[in-house]
């Protein structure tokens, strides 16, 4: 669950994003906790990933507003997208180097210097394990991936994690490794923003989920105290056709 503090650290504001005259966001208006994991649910073009991309400044606004701790990417873009630590569906790493090279390589990018014990205890926060650290990483699994992709950002001290559909392409056993680091994450006090079309990941993991249809936010579900949300009520709303 949510830690007590009640600090925002993503919001959304009747967003409103238009691409090419196309409405991608209409009105979009939520936010994310310190301590919190927001899924934002919905269906192939709902606008998930553009939502994401607008909080890291890559789209514009055409209404509305976003804030990353409680500031306008229009101020402070650079420092904002320090703050933030982004996973695509497929983490982007050098497949000809080691999960150790790579994460020394993008910390450099950063000017970001660490010893390698700090880097095997990112990994074993992770859980990857120790036999994988010096292998090419073009021999691991998505799920070791997207472990070495949250190793360094955990190194990064990202206090605020965008993740896009994370759990896509992962056995059942990866998905649970996932949902506990992430869980782990928020307890540490970090603040998640996952987009996602699983119904059932999304309600194992999250304190709270909207639901996203062509762009606009047409329910939101919160996990009771010490529970989790119900699934078959949010398959039941995302079943729903948009005209109904």
């Amino acid at each position: 669950m949510t830690n007590s503090s009640t600090q925002t650290v993503l919001n959304a504001q009747s967003l409103t994003l238009k691409i090419n005259q196309q409405t991608i966001l209409n009105k979009l208006t939520f936010s994310v906790q310190k301590g919190e994991i927001y899924a934002l649910l919905g269906g192939n073009g709902a606008g998930k990933s553009s939502t994401l991309k607008t909080f890291l400044g890559f789209n514009k606004p055409t209404d509305g507003k976003v804030e990353v701790l409680g500031q306008s990417l229009d101020n402070s873009l650079a420092l904002l997208r320090s703050k933030m630590a982004y996973l695509p569906e497929s983490a982007t790493l050098y497949p000809h180097l080691s999960a150790r090279e790579n994460i020394h390589y993008f910390l450099s990018l950063a000017s970001i210097k660490k010893s390698d014990a700090e880097v095997n205890d990112a990994f074993k926060r992770v859980a990857l394990q120790e036999s994988a650290w010096e292998r090419h990483m073009q021999t691991y699994s998505k799920g070791m991936r997207q472990k070495t992709a949250i190793a360094l950002a955990l190194l990064r001290q990202a206090p605020i994690f965008l993740l896009d559909e994370p759990t896509s392409g992962l056995d059942p056993i990866a998905i649970d490794e996932f949902n506990l680091l992430v869980r782990e994450l928020a307890n540490s006090g970090a603040s998640i923003l996952m987009v996602t079309h699983d119904v059932y990941g999304a309600c194992q993991v999250a304190d709270r989920i909207g639901l996203l249809r062509s762009g606009e936010l047409v329910g939101e579900f919160s996990a009771p105290t010490n529970g989790r949300i119900d699934t078959e009520q949010v398959h039941t709303a995302f079943a729903q056709k948009e005209s109904a």
